[in-house]
């Protein structure tokens, strides 16, 4: 705002005592002081104003106005309420360093003067950052992204004052401001996004007020703009419930070092169109992954058709220099097998576990705008499996673990998780060993399975379990004899075969189901289209021909191999 506005409002008494000709001059702040010299405290476009009590005679005057004209502050206000007429010694310095000179009626308030400056600068930054905003937005939308959101925060914290952060649903920091100042440690950054999580579950609206430490912030959705709509439900509360679930996984969020509760409606407007600005561009990040998850699609259906490895491996040099760009020898692969599951079905998890699958995945050390380039991810059914190169192993290697382990994964995302999943949800993963050849990638898509059955039979929202913790099963495999495997089989199915023959009790089909099914009784009852005590009176079969309990998880794998083997 202009000097010259103040000066025309009559409620703030302002009376000009000179400097006429410097009236267009830019008011951005302004500062009660009475101190001889407030340079300290003064960064320049301020309307200083003061009671004078700095004063103790004429000489004084001379050296408090060089002071501010140094701090290139805009003007001065003297109050009138304790000396009366404004000394002609501070009139005089006034006039001879070009700063312009007001006198407060002592009728007015030094506080209604900071209220109305302070009021009237918010509304014209807010105003012209939201230009700001409308004009970036059409940009990326029109075309390439205008730097992405740390353009968006840097115009928060130099037009707003508003420290803000782009967080993940898992709580990795995607951007931030670069201005000085502490930044958002990564304990911080999971337990913002836990509360985000947890208040988006329970159906709060945004925006989310957190307080850690003597800290405020105040948490915003980011929704996806590329969301296709959902058909219609049943009723309003299954939308809600069904919306939730399908997103809350996703999305990112916006932490902003403010209380917003007693924010204008207008700023929360403002802020909702920043949200709306950063999802165009979490939009065309997600649009960039295309290609990289079509290629997990093409090698993870080539895996499972049992193709040719020849034919593998011509998928995997195509896919090694998109996700790795510049590496001169084939890499290594694992692969990391996700399935997120809701207590209440209905729910297509599928693509929800993708999406979350490669937010876990992004190497919380690597640089760049889109970390996550080296991750390939594709979907089937309930399951997301992800392919991931590493860079060749030198065969000289420590034996010391390489890649991907299945506890680091979640360690850092454990909480958020926990939050987002709220009671209804489960998240298990697993982790197989590095493979070097086309023909080691099936063996890997089913060790990495088996690791998230393993993952699955433990107690808990959040569980993993890696290739490590099989080698007592699976990998020592190939070295029993086949007598002794057909022994193992017979002895554990060769029961079970003899019952269904002589009964048709389909109790082989129901023991692949129940594993199959985590050892759920509600989804495997569902599958197979029984009652839930029909179930159990098939499982209680089970163990009674056999001698072995289904709810001991080694007893579980044992017929897993079992039924692989044969």
């Amino acid at each position: 705002m202009r000097l010259r506005a103040l000066l025309d409002t009559d409620a703030l008494g302002l009376r000009l005592l000179g400097g006429g000709d410097e009236l267009d001059r830019t008011v951005r702040g302004v500062m009660t002081t009475d101190l001889r010299d407030p340079s300290r405290y003064l960064s320049g476009g301020e309307l200083v104003l003061t009671g004078l009590a700095w004063r103790r005679d004429a000489a004084d005057s001379e050296p408090f106005v060089r002071i501010l004209v140094q701090a290139g502050v805009a003007a001065l206000a003297a109050g009138e309420a304790e000396l009366g007429d404004v000394p002609e010694d501070l009139a005089v310095a006034c006039a001879r360093h070009r700063l312009p000179l007001f006198a407060v009626h002592e009728s007015v308030a030094f506080a209604t003067i900071t209220e109305h400056v302070v009021r009237q600068v918010s509304g014209e930054r807010a105003g012209d950052l939201a230009a700001v905003v409308d004009r970036h937005r059409r940009m990326m939308t029109s075309g390439p992204a205008g730097g992405g959101p740390d353009v968006v925060l840097d115009l928060l914290g130099s037009d707003l004052d508003l420290r803000a952060w782009v967080l993940s649903p898992t709580g990795r920091l995607i951007a931030g401001p670069k201005v000085a100042g502490p930044g958002l440690p990564p304990d911080a950054c999971a337990k913002l996004a836990a509360e985000h999580l947890a208040a988006v579950r329970t159906g709060r609206r945004g925006p989310h007020r957190v307080i850690m430490g003597h800290t405020t912030y105040s948490l915003f959705p980011i929704r996806s703009g590329g969301r296709a709509p959902q058909a219609p439900r049943t009723s309003q509360a299954a939308q809600a419930s069904r919306d939730v679930r399908e997103s809350v996984l996703s999305d990112w969020l916006l932490a902003v070092e403010a209380d917003a509760g007693d924010w204008a409606d207008e700023r929360l407007d403002l802020l909702q169109g920043v949200t709306q600005l950063i999802a165009v561009e979490r939009d065309r990040r997600d649009a960039a992954r295309t290609v990289r998850r079509r290629l997990a699609q093409e090698v993870l259906e080539l895996v499972q058709t049992s193709a040719a490895p020849a034919e593998i491996a011509a998928r995997l040099r195509v896919a090694a220099p998109v996700l790795l760009p510049g590496l001169g020898a084939a890499p290594h692969w694992q692969v990391v097998v996700a399935r997120v599951e809701w207590d209440e079905g209905g729910l297509e998890a599928g693509p929800v576990a993708q999406s979350l699958l490669e937010e876990i995945l992004v190497d919380p050390l690597a640089t760049g705008p889109e970390p996550s380039d080296r991750i390939a991810v594709a979907h089937t059914g309930d399951e997301a499996i992800a392919l991931v190169p590493l860079p060749a192993v030198s065969s000289e290697h420590d034996g010391s673990e390489t890649g991907l382990l299945a506890d680091a994964l979640l360690a850092a995302v454990r909480e958020p998780l926990s939050s987002g999943l709220d009671g209804d949800g489960r998240l298990t993963l697993g982790v197989s060993a590095a493979v070097h050849s086309a023909e080691g990638l099936r063996g890997a898509l089913e060790e990495a399975r088996h690791a998230r059955r393993v993952a699955a039979a433990r107690p808990g929202r959040v569980c993993a379990a890696g290739h490590q913790e099989l080698a007592s099963h699976v990998l020592l495999l190939p070295f029993v004899p086949d007598d002794v495997r057909k022994a193992f089989t017979a002895r554990l199915l060769d029961p079970l075969r003899d019952y269904d023959r002589r009964h048709r009790a389909e109790l082989i089909p129901t023991l692949e189901a129940f594993l199959d099914c985590d050892g759920s009784w509600t989804r495997c009852a569902s599958r197979l289209h029984l009652h839930v005590n029909t179930l159990r009176y098939r499982v209680g079969r089970i163990e009674q021909l056999t001698g072995r309990d289904l709810s001991r998880l080694e007893d579980k794998l044992d017929f897993f191999l079992a039924l692989r083997m044969s």
